[in-house]
């Protein structure tokens, strides 16, 4: 092992609202904050961070063209009651073509992905 994975950084053009979104999502709490950065956590875990980027330009799905940049799964127990949720935080719904994984946008344009929960999956 060369290190230890420390956190996940995405580019926003507003940290807190990011931040506040993955946060419901995901029940990591924040554990720093200024104007241009923003940190989520729980404990020793691995950690999403967003920062501030001046002219932000969001990854286009799906777009050969054009990279995803990252996304992040999220295991939910329900698909449609989950996705009610984050369309109501702000989400956007990008593709449901497959049966146990759904893609959305985050408010900031970054593609997540929730998928149905697999305790068999690696």
């Amino acid at each position: 092992m060369i290190g230890r994975l420390y956190e996940v950084v995405f580019d926003c053009p507003e940290p807190r609202t990011l931040a506040d979104f993955y946060a419901e999502l995901t029940g990591l709490d924040v554990k720093y904050a200024d104007d241009g950065w923003v940190t989520l956590g729980k404990g020793d875990d691995v950690r999403l961070a967003f920062q501030r980027a001046p002219g932000y330009q969001p990854p286009q799905w799906p777009d050969e063209g054009s990279s995803m940049q990252a996304h992040v799964d999220v295991f939910v127990a329900d698909l449609d009651e989950a996705e009610q949720k984050v369309l109501a935080l702000g989400a956007k719904l990008l593709s449901a073509d497959e049966e146990e994984v759904r893609v959305y946008a985050d408010p900031a344009g970054h593609p997540f992905c929730l998928c149905l929960d697999n305790p068999e999956a690696p």
